[in-house]
């Protein structure tokens, strides 16, 4: 796009296109409103991918104060992502039921972008079917997660990262570790410092997407009860099943291992 004297808001935005994106199969008043928070809901994660490859090059880059920013505004974005679940539970279950026929094998669950966030927060065990129709999520899992962007962050730092986790295969499963906690606990001796802010921001950011995760399944178990989902997947049993999946283990386990500091009389 060019600049141009002449341009107008709807012009800059594509209004015209944008606004033409909302096809309804049927009459049902809520159909309107299913389908617009699902495409905000895409927008939004169009907007994470972008923030997280910025936030792993700030990382990589040994930019505290960026780094700190843009994994801030990540987890604002899906405060924002899990708000919109406020709206959409407006719709009772006999208002979706009106239009759910016409979603026919379509399913929340095919969200490649949402796959693709999950691989860069670390998730590698997809099924082999997401992986041959999805070249950007095969190139997602080959390359290192955010995770290990922050660990040759805090390496670069001085602490104390065991070499094997820098230089390990980025496209296996990570599997939490002692010897990585023992680093962690190093860099939160320091609780005020850019390291463990940085760290505490990731935590943010993960507490978000299990914050998603888990209002999901209410707003699907409000909708639709223990129903298959729409596409024939398991719908309330299969989100049930991703609680309490922390992208970054490590992070959650190491406040564990914090000591308490001795009472004084």
């Amino acid at each position: 796009m060019t600049d141009s004297p002449t341009m107008t808001y709807g012009g800059y935005l594509r209004l015209d296109d944008l606004l033409d994106c909302q096809e309804t199969r049927t009459a049902a008043h809520d159909e309107l409103l299913f389908v617009i928070i699902h495409q905000v809901y895409e927008l939004w994660f169009k907007q994470i991918l972008h923030e997280a490859e910025l936030l792993q090059r700030r990382l990589e880059a040994g930019n505290s104060g960026g780094s700190l920013h843009t994994a801030r505004r990540i987890a604002k974005i899906l405060k924002t992502v899990v708000g919109q679940l406020d709206v959409l539970e407006t719709m009772t279950p006999r208002q979706f039921a009106a239009f759910r026929g016409a979603l026919g094998t379509s399913s929340g669950f095919q969200s490649a972008q949402f796959r693709e966030i999950e691989a860069v927060f670390g998730r590698r065990g997809f099924p082999a079917s997401d992986l041959r129709d999805d070249p950007r999520l095969r190139a997602a899992i080959a390359r290192p997660s955010v995770f290990d962007s922050l660990l040759r962050y805090l390496a670069g730092r001085g602490c104390p990262v065991p070499a094997e986790a820098l230089e390990r295969d980025p496209s296996r499963p990570w599997e939490a570790s002692a010897e990585v906690q023992k680093a962690l606990l190093h860099v939160y001796a320091d609780e005020s410092g850019p390291g463990a802010e940085v760290c505490e921001a990731l935590v943010d950011m993960d507490e978000g997407i299990q914050e998603w995760r888990y209002r999901h399944l209410k707003m699907v178990e409000r909708t639709i009860g223990a129903k298959i989902g729409t596409g024939g997947s398991a719908g309330a049993d299969y989100l049930r099943d991703t609680l309490f999946r922390p992208a970054f283990p490590d992070l959650w386990e190491v406040r564990s291992q914090v000591e308490e500091a001795p009472l004084h009389g």
